[in-house]
């Protein structure tokens, strides 16, 4: 079971490496754990899943772990972790967890936990201590707690709606048959909303919901350019995730749309922190400090980022895989907010996205790019020594930095793997030095 426990939440594949039992224990501990930070003489956590064909069954063994420490529950059902998190912050309760394995495929699944305010917690801030507790005590099937169901969507769908009417912009969104679907039609319906794979069905038949993979937008592609949609919108199985395709159907990277925001929020919020994940191209940095703003790097994980978002009030913030985060009140996941703002300007603008965009494509990328490793420090000890020339820095894995490029290697936090980013001024350069750092990690 050590394995399942991960930088920032817990996942494996069901039911081999994370099954009833488990989720039953991770309710347990959970409580215990808040009883050990608080003095509160009754806790009150919010319980959430997706929609995976095994997430119900856990679900039933989590809230039966709660209720078994004396834990009461506000049952919100399905949702997507944005909606966990508001409903934990909005409402005021002790803290959270949603039964969910995010982008991975059917077979995985996992749990996401955050504590009052919707705090996120990692390594770092709790789950070690939690893990220790899962691991160590003898957990009784006694029912203590009480349990009740709560409806939160509607208020979440308040909180993000905007009444502007944006019916004349048609927007293509890929909810990928999961639980990300559920808030769409009621916080999009002042828009020209085409809403596909909408249908709820756990084992994601028409593909896996990781828009972040090229091939699983393809659908999405198409049905932008038959429709001559104004943009396309891909959201990740529980929905904490937004890829943004333009009108030609072509992704554009979540790194371009954070510089594209900031330079929105810092004509009407000038001197504004925004946060940006190590992975970012340098025109974020750029973009918000030549417009008065201050730009932190974080190191990469939601749960890191979020913290990091609480710890400088950040107005604002966005990693590269498609999280958006905005801050105050809640510094949560905020994918609706960054969509408002882009429909917003698209009206005001009457320019199509690709033009908006254009500006912000100063420099050339890789992409991630990963390979097997089984020693994943070792190799990047070598390229530290190897690339020592450059302007290094540690905070997340190795970034080097030279005047006309700069890399990025990171140990995953996941898997035996390394993942390369590459950035570079122009396409020879760029194509040269993936040539040279692909040969080496290979």
């Amino acid at each position: 079971m050590n394995s399942i426990f991960k930088a920032y939440d817990i996942r494996g594949v069901y039911p081999e490496e994370l099954n009833e039992e488990t989720a039953f224990r991770m309710g347990a501990a959970f409580v215990v754990f808040l009883k050990q930070k608080t003095d509160k003489s009754k806790l009150k956590i919010v319980l959430a899943r997706d929609n995976r064909l095994s997430s119900e069954s856990l679900f039933n063994r989590l809230k039966k772990g709660v209720l078994s420490q004396g834990g009461d529950v506000a049952d919100i059902g399905l949702a997507t972790t944005p909606l966990l998190y508001f409903s934990v912050a909005h409402y005021g309760y002790d803290g959270g967890i949603i039964v969910t394995a995010s982008h991975n495929p059917p077979r995985y699944n996992g749990f996401k936990i955050v504590l009052s305010e919707a705090r996120p917690i990692s390594e770092e801030t709790g789950l070690k201590e939690i893990k220790e507790i899962f691991l160590n005590h003898d957990f009784k099937e006694e029912v203590s707690g009480i349990a009740e169901e709560k409806k939160t969507i509607d208020d979440y769908i308040s909180f993000n709606m905007d009444n502007e009417d944006f019916k004349d912009i048609k927007i293509v969104v890929d909810t990928a048959n999961s639980a990300s679907g559920l808030p769409v039609p009621g916080i999009l319906k002042n828009t020209g909303l085409m809403h596909i794979f909408s249908e709820l069905d756990g084992s994601f038949p028409n593909h896996e919901p990781n828009p972040f993979k090229e091939e699983n937008t393809v659908f999405l592609k198409e049905k932008i350019l038959k429709e001559k949609a104004d943009l396309g919108a891909a959201f990740d199985g529980d929905g904490d995730r937004i890829i943004f395709l333009d009108e030609k159907g072509e992704t554009v990277s979540s790194d371009l749309i954070l510089a594209l925001l900031a330079s929105l929020i810092l004509k009407t919020s000038p001197n504004a922190k925004i946060l940006y994940d190590i992975r970012s191209s340098n025109i974020v940095k750029e973009t918000v400090e030549k417009l008065g703003g201050r730009a932190i790097a974080s190191r990469v994980g939601h749960s890191f980022f979020r913290q990091k978002m609480r710890e400088e009030d950040a107005i604002f913030g966005g990693e590269y895989t498609g999280h958006f985060f905005s801050g105050s009140p809640y510094f949560i996941e905020s994918p609706f907010f960054v969509l408002f703002r882009i429909l917003n300007f698209l009206k005001k603008e009457q320019k199509p996205l690709s033009q908006i965009i254009f500006p912000f494509r100063k420099y050339f990328q890789s992409g991630e790019i990963n390979f097997k490793s089984e020693d994943k420090e070792s190799k990047i000890k070598e390229l530290k020594d190897r690339y020592r020339e450059g302007r290094v820095t540690e905070m997340d894995g190795l970034r080097v930095d030279f005047d006309d490029w700069w890399f990025l290697v990171r140990a995953s936090n996941t898997e035996p793997l390394i993942r390369l980013i590459i950035e570079a001024k122009t396409p020879d350069i760029l194509k040269n030095k993936v040539g040279e750092l692909t040969s080496f990690l290979k």
